[in-house]
């Protein structure tokens, strides 16, 4: 349920926000106030999913602009026109942004849209008609160190605090988009949907393997020399030159680049350069209690 809002500001989609509260909460999910509203599953229950619809799912941090870059490469069979020429939020919307919510049956099939959405806030639509889905997923620690870089440039986020306090929210769910343990377990659930699992350590390890297994998915034939083109444009140090990708357009009164840069580090590992001893600890103790069936232990001390 949604906490009581006052003092609210009308939007172009009906939906109205306090801007004395930087969140709130849609069924147990914290949404950014500033660009989200209680309204929003509601406006999503409209949507008109198509079987060739492509949605790329991801916990915020974990790999969601470098599938921005990928899946266009892959559909366009390589050819860079549309990632050099087009920023990656309008290549592929999200599903959450209101601007796109009423021109979604406007766009030609294949659409490709993106999402942070857990899965139990997917509406019905979604569900019946099964699109095709890439879920990404990236070890929790690392997902939690990039997310607190974010939320100290973007203000649009709620201060992050301390690194302990930030954390202590991150494992409690206290975040936008609230539990990556709930977000993971959830899609890692739908296997009656049509999904892709892959991780971003996965994709670090071989980009190229990663590519070729998302084109087979996608059902687009790609020669070697298109997937080696596509894993070139793609690596991380390319794609971060990319001002399409690099969120460099966006005014630095929304992200200040000069207190984290918006592409950083793209590496698997930096929670060790950050979290402590004790924090890690704490870490590992809490997905060892929430995950005994989910997520891949594999993440627990890497």
């Amino acid at each position: 349920m949604c906490v009581s809002l006052v003092n609210y500001h009308s939007n172009h989609t009906g939906c109205r926000y306090d801007r004395r509260r930087p969140v709130y909460r849609v069924q147990g999910r914290i949404f950014i106030q500033k660009n989200s509203c209680p309204k929003e599953p509601e406006i999503l229950r409209g949507v008109l999913f198509r079987p060739d619809d492509i949605l790329i799912v991801t916990y915020p941090k974990s790999g969601t602009v470098w599938m921005q870059e990928i899946v266009p490469l892959i559909l366009s069979q390589g050819d860079p026109v549309v990632v050099d020429t087009v920023p990656n939020w309008d290549r592929v919307p999200w599903l959450e942004a209101r601007a796109y919510i009423q021109n979604l049956d406007q766009r030609p099939s294949p659409r490709v849209f993106i999402t942070h959405f857990q899965y139990n806030m997917m509406p019905t639509g979604f569900l019946k008609v099964k699109p095709r889905v890439i879920y990404v997923m990236r070890n929790p620690r690392d997902v939690f160190t990039s997310y607190l870089h974010f939320s100290r440039m973007a203000s649009y986020l709620v201060s992050p605090g301390t690194q302990t306090e930030f954390l202590n929210k991150f494992l409690d769910g206290k975040v936008i988009f609230g539990s990556w343990f709930d977000h993971v377990k959830g899609w890692l659930s739908a296997t009656e949907q049509h999904i892709m699992y892959i991780s971003y350590e996965e994709m670090i390890l071989d980009l190229e393997a990663s590519v070729t297994r998302m084109a087979q998915f996608l059902d687009t034939p790609l020669d070697s020399e298109m997937i080696r083109k596509i894993t070139d444009r793609c690596v991380f140090k390319n794609m971060k030159k990319n001002k399409m990708s690099n969120y460099s357009l966006m005014p630095s009164t929304m992200m200040d680049q000069n207190v984290s840069e918006f592409l950083r580090k793209g590496i698997a590992g930096d929670w060790k350069n950050h979290l402590t001893a004790a924090e890690a600890e704490n870490f590992d103790e809490f997905y060892r209690k929430h995950c005994s069936t989910g997520p891949p232990k594999t993440f627990l001390k890497k």
